[in-house]
């Protein structure tokens, strides 16, 4: 098709498949530079990519209920896009996109649509298993004529971020950043495991430090942490936002995390990601550029639960089962640590 007037793009949440996003808008951007963009985005999601240059965004505020939509719906009233990429198949986004008026309505294929996707959409993306979730949505262009043949994020990241990056240890020495906890429960590691590899990594010389943001959750998480330490690291859980993560991002050089948002985010600025895959599968839901330091236990995880090899499963498969994650040793972290500081 020739270059469209206006797109809308609505995915909402969550952080880690908001960046996947970033590439395709680069995309749209690059081939047709006239064209007029409109991110439908997650209130928080907006945090991290809201200034995102050439884009205009809508916030939808899913805490509100059906009063986020109508806000959503009001702030669109009288617009009609040449074409909806809708990237979100939960009943939810599928019911707001109702709302969103558009000649081309972009969504996924059968095999990965439900909640009624395939009411709210006229085209679908090509049907493909065995893709990461960014090459899923990086096709949202295909339908119209494009294919994203590489991958760039450039998300902002103001200079008073960095500034307050700066001023939280000295470049003395390398840098560990943890973020313990995933949004999933059951793809968190125990406490004692997180305690041991930091331990290991300030033997080593390096600088340790403790991240997550400011829920109940994530600080239980990293006082259960911190009471097992025998060296007791850096803590700024809840200090910090979107945009100084990615600050501290930029100044570390490896993260340990288990299948969250914050391996995504880091992903996007070339931090190595040491990665603890049991729960999911890091050739699905990884850090995109480089899985070489992640832990991956998901065909252990697949033969314990289903009795059967993970090519045996269904790609995109969650195995999010009490216990999965103590299928990752320490012993594989510490290997991948070492692997990684090599």
């Amino acid at each position: 098709m020739s270059a469209p007037a206006s797109i809308c793009l609505l995915r909402t949440s969550a952080i880690g498949d908001v960046t996947h996003v970033v590439p395709l808008i680069h995309t749209l951007q690059r081939a047709w530079p006239q064209t007029a963009l409109t991110w439908v985005v997650g209130k928080l999601e907006r945090k991290l990519v809201g200034d995102l240059p050439g884009v205009d965004f809508v916030t939808f505020d899913k805490g509100a209920g059906w009063a986020g939509m109508r806000a959503v719906h009001a702030a669109l009233k009288g617009q009609r896009f040449d074409a909806l990429l809708q990237m979100q198949v939960a009943l939810r986004s599928n019911l707001l996109s109702l709302g969103i008026k558009a000649d081309h309505r972009v969504g996924y294929d059968h095999a990965r649509a439900k909640d009624l996707h395939g009411l709210v959409i006229n085209e679908r993306i090509p049907p493909r298993t065995g893709e990461h979730v960014l090459q899923a949505i990086g096709s949202f262009c295909e339908p119209l004529g494009l294919k994203q043949t590489d991958v760039r994020w450039d998300i902002p990241i103001p200079d008073e971020a960095h500034a307050w990056a700066t001023q939280q240890w000295p470049s003395d020495r390398p840098v560990l950043l943890v973020s313990p906890t995933s949004s999933h429960e059951l793809r968190n590691w125990r406490p004692e495991r997180y305690a041991a590899v930091m331990d290991h990594a300030d033997a080593r010389g390096w600088r340790v430090v403790l991240i997550g943001g400011p829920s109940p959750a994530e600080r239980s998480m990293a006082n259960a942490i911190l009471a097992l330490c025998k060296h007791i690291p850096l803590d700024l859980t809840g200090k910090d936002t979107l945009k100084k993560l990615m600050a501290m991002f930029c100044r570390a050089q490896l993260l340990l995390t288990p299948d969250s948002g914050p391996m995504h985010m880091a992903n996007t600025v070339g931090l190595k990601v040491l990665g603890l895959h049991a729960a999911s599968n890091p050739a699905r839901s990884g850090p995109y550029s480089d899985r070489r330091w992640c832990v991956d236990k998901y065909d252990a995880a697949s033969r314990k639960y289903f009795g059967k090899p993970a090519n045996d499963i269904p790609w995109g498969t969650k195995i999010e089962k009490p216990g999965v994650m103590d299928l990752i040793e320490v012993d594989d972290v510490i290997e991948r640590f070492e692997a990684a500081i090599a």
